[in-house]
């Protein structure tokens, strides 16, 4: 009788303690639901806090392949050392080498070219507005009844309001404080970026130990048949968010290379420009193609009509060569997602995270369907079960 007691006495424990954390979940939501401002700034706090472990976290997820394969096909083949702890710290020495070089040839090389290109488009600005400005004299022959003066007079007004002197002078007072600010920003980033990279050594270096203890803490907290689940789901995420974002950016160096090597073939202007452009917008599926052409097709568009016919051509082209052959054979179907998600998830990435939003949307979005899949194929199965065994005790 005290055995019956006590477990219906343990079985209504179990029920309340699952009532106070339900309440307390939808508490904390409409908490956070009618102060969003402060909530806003607590997080805001939060994550500036954490940012250089999260973003130490981001650099040695990106370097953890490069350090394995180090690892494996050097250190452990060729070099034949034994030793773990010597060999995870050459491969990490060896990866920092390599994205610090990689780095410096984009500081070397490619920067200073864009820089070129951009001055040189900021040098052929006053062209331009002298052949608008013909073009705007033109008018009045093909369009008597334009008021070319009144036009003229309006922009000198606009000029002279902008020269203003003491409407400068204010403009340059704002803008000192602006200058502090931003200067104390980047002596914070600079700080966060080396803190991080120090993390991110860390994290490399000490990876299994981690991970043993993620795993010790795991079994400890969670029945095994849990703590299994989650390891699991755990690589299966792993594996989307990594092939994706490593076959999205070899398709977009790749694309970025084939533009500018056509470009320079067909003697296109701005070459480097416009397939830096085109190789960093072709990271977002579906719209990058169209966000990297705009500017390009602009650009040339102010030097040679006919030049800019032939650049979209091309972009075409390339495109076509993407979606058909080069994207299917790199990614093939990593995310596994239909293109109405991969709108959405660009959609609300972009909304979200700006660029990056819109990048990183397209495996968020693929990871919660996997794990939306996984858990009502679970269902479907439970389910079947119940209703085979009900039959079976029917009969």
């Amino acid at each position: 009788m005290s055995n019956n007691k006590f477990e219906s006495n343990k079985k209504y424990f179990t029920i309340s303690i699952y009532t106070i954390i339900v309440v307390t979940i939808c508490a904390l939501i409409v908490k956070i639901i009618f102060s969003w401002e402060k909530t806003a700034q607590l997080l805001h706090l939060f994550f500036n806090a954490l940012a250089p472990f999260l973003i130490g976290f981001l650099i040695a997820y990106i370097l953890n392949p490069i350090v394995n394969l180090l690892d494996k096909k050097l250190c452990q083949k060729l070099l034949h050392i034994s030793r773990p702890g010597i060999r995870i710290a050459i491969s990490l020495f060896l990866a920092y080498l390599f994205a610090i070089g990689l780095v410096g040839v984009v500081v070397a090389f490619l920067i200073p070219q864009i820089v070129r290109n951009i001055t040189d488009l900021a040098n052929r600005v006053p062209e331009w507005i002298n052949e608008i400005t013909l073009f705007l004299m033109n008018l009045e022959t093909y369009f008597p009844g334009i008021d070319i003066d009144s036009l003229t007079q309006s922009a000198e007004m606009y000029m002279l309001d902008l020269l203003d002197m003491k409407a400068l002078t204010s403009w340059i007072t704002s803008i000192i404080p602006q200058i502090l600010l931003s200067t104390v920003s980047l002596v914070k980033a600079i700080s966060t970026t080396l803190i991080a990279i120090i993390v991110s050594c860390y994290m490399l270096y000490d990876k299994k130990t981690l991970g043993l203890a993620l795993h010790r803490f795991l079994y400890a907290l969670l029945p095994e048949k849990t703590a299994n689940h989650i390891i699991d789901t755990s690589k299966d995420c792993h594996r989307i968010f990594s092939s994706f974002i490593s076959g999205q950016t070899l398709d977009s160096i790749i694309i970025g290379i084939l533009c500018f090597i056509f470009m320079t073939i067909l003697k296109l202007p701005y070459a480097l420009l416009i397939s830096v452009i085109v190789g960093v917008t072709n990271m977002i599926p579906y719209f990058g193609p169209f966000i990297g052409a705009v500017p390009g097709a602009f650009i040339i568009l102010l030097i040679d009509p006919i030049q800019m016919l032939i650049y979209l051509l091309l972009i075409l082209v390339l495109q076509q060569f993407d979606g058909l052959y080069l994207g299917p054979k790199i990614l093939g179907n990593s995310t596994g997602l239909r293109p109405i998600w991969i709108i959405f998830a660009i959609t609300i990435g972009g909304a979200v995270g700006g660029f990056i939003g819109m990048f990183l949307g397209v495996p968020c979005v693929a990871v919660i369907a996997f794990l939306t899949g996984r858990w009502i194929e679970n269902r479907l199965q439970q389910k079947a079960r119940t209703q085979s065994a009900s039959k079976t005790d029917k009969q």
